[in-house]
């Protein structure tokens, strides 16, 4: 956030909003105050204003964010209307493979997830809903960014790529050439690229003009989860939701 939006009111109250990341859960006025940059004092009255208009709940150990912002959240149409129709996809996939199936969005160079789903015996990952990943260290991130404008992927390949794990990919001539096999083939493969012991597959929900509204992936562990061969399955998938997205916007 520039400093000339955080002259403005609203400016200072969405930099303290999203000064939450999804690992937090209370954070205390001197910590909103670090992360925010802004004077205690106006820290302290803003959040005062959000706890008013339940935007943030107050607790003796600091400021949570509240409900109000689920309940906006929900009312999100692009994510939520996408996320409607997307769910028997997710849901069959996940009946298929009993192991953890995204639904993400591209937001600048990263995966935002919209939707996870596991069982019991889920591989421990570090993705969340309302989470973010860079977009070259995950499966579901390489098709959002290969179906991309080329301005996007320029902009990706041209600056700093996150060593997340010893196999992230950070060379950006190594990067293309990955993306380049995945406008071919339609799914991407990720391998130990976002966190050790998980790899991943992942195929675009195409919309118009071929630029991907959304990816489908799942991911399971090394050892057990063989990613070529859920290949037809997310592709399938990833396929019949973008058809049904195009179909009710041509009842629109």
């Amino acid at each position: 956030m520039t400093e000339q939006h955080l002259d403005t009111a609203l400016g200072k109250a969405v930099a303290i909003l999203r000064s939450y990341t999804t690992d937090d859960t209370v954070l205390p006025l001197a910590e909103l105050v670090r992360r925010t940059g802004l004077p205690k004092a106006t820290v302290h009255r803003v959040a005062g204003d959000l706890v008013a208009l339940r935007l943030l709940d107050r607790s003796p150990l600091g400021y949570r964010l509240s409900g109000g912002l689920f309940e906006l959240g929900l009312r999100a149409s692009v994510e939520r209307s996408l996320l409607e129709l997307a769910m028997p996809f997710l849901q069959d996939l996940y009946e298929r493979t009993h192991e953890t199936v995204h639904l993400g969005v591209r937001e600048g160079h990263d995966v935002v997830y919209v939707a996870k789903i596991g069982g019991h015996r889920q591989a421990t990952t570090p993705s969340r809903t309302g989470g973010r990943m860079p977009v070259h260290c995950t499966a579901i991130g390489k098709v959002l960014l290969a179906y991309a404008e080329e301005a996007t992927r320029v902009e990706v390949l041209s600056g700093p790529l996150e060593r997340r794990t010893p196999h992230t990919i950070v060379a950006p001539g190594m990067l293309r050439r990955q993306l380049d096999t995945v406008l071919d083939q339609g799914v991407a493969f990720e391998h130990e690229e976002s966190a050790p012991g998980l790899c991943c597959v992942a195929s675009p929900v195409l919309g118009d003009a071929d630029r991907a509204l959304a990816g489908i992936s799942i991911t399971g562990p090394v050892g057990r989860f063989r990613p070529a061969a859920h290949v037809a399955a997310v592709r399938a998938a990833a396929q019949g939701l973008g058809s049904l997205v195009a179909r009710r916007r041509s009842l629109a």
